[in-house]
């Protein structure tokens, strides 16, 4: 299973920014509450606390960091070095100069955070796709996002777009043939037709019936409102 299933748009703002984030994610992902400020001051030099604070923010709304932290947009790393008082955002540039540094930071911020390998994740992460194939009737794309939502609202940090568009296809496919096996099994005809019809978005819902009998939250779409995570060291939630 590959990445033909996703579109365009989820393929290129996959743990990447798509562009400049608008003003209400900057104040969302990268106001820095105070545990972060103070984190962000005990850095010695402008370049090293202006990127503890850009990487800080980016996980938060990406659900990874990036590589090269400097290759945030232009917005991101005024709006923050604006909260630290780092009156030269260009000097962000100088922080890719020592790895050892951009994984301290990254290793302070995970624990900062209760960020979580995916290999930590992935079974719950699954179990939650295995519930959503079968309660609505949502396309791989739809899946996909979903599961996004899920790894940034969990804390748990994005894998590789291929790694994850293969357990989505994957786990899709397979409980949709647990449910054909179901479905097909011998049964009075009528009683298939309305455990079919279960799986049917009625006209003008939004949502399958059997999925209106499931409480929880309501849908989301990947492009949604991204879950927030809080920068507050003893946050859990």
């Amino acid at each position: 299973m590959t990445v033909e299933y996703l579109s365009e748009d989820q393929i290129a703002r996959y743990g990447r920014f798509a562009g400049e984030p608008s003003a209400q994610e900057l104040e969302e992902f990268f106001r820095l509450d105070t545990v972060a400020l103070e984190q962000a001051a005990s850095k010695r030099r402008p370049h090293n606390r202006l990127g503890w604070a850009v990487q800080w923010g980016t996980v938060r709304m990406l659900g990874t960091f990036l590589a090269v932290p400097a290759e945030v947009p232009p917005g991101v790393a005024e709006f923050v070095a604006e909260q630290l008082g780092v009156d030269d955002p260009s000097c962000l540039k100088l922080y890719p100069e020592r790895l050892p540094t951009q994984h301290e930071h990254a290793r302070e911020i995970r624990k900062l955070l209760k960020i979580r390998d995916f290999d930590d994740g992935d079974l719950a992460l699954r179990e939650h796709i295995s519930g959503r194939v079968w309660v609505s009737n949502e396309g791989p794309r739809a899946m996909f996002d979903r599961a996004v939502t899920w790894l940034l609202r969990n804390r748990v940090l994005m894998p590789g777009l291929t790694q994850l568009a293969r357990l989505v296809g994957e786990v899709r496919t397979g409980e949709q043939a647990l449910i054909h096996s179901v479905v097909d099994a011998p049964v009075e005809p009528e009683l298939r037709r309305g455990l079919l019809e279960l799986l049917d978005v009625p006209e003008g819902a939004t949502r399958s019936v059997l999925e209106g009998w499931r409480k929880g939250p309501r849908g989301v779409s990947g492009r949604g409102r991204r879950p927030r995570w809080s920068g507050r060291g003893t946050s859990t939630g």
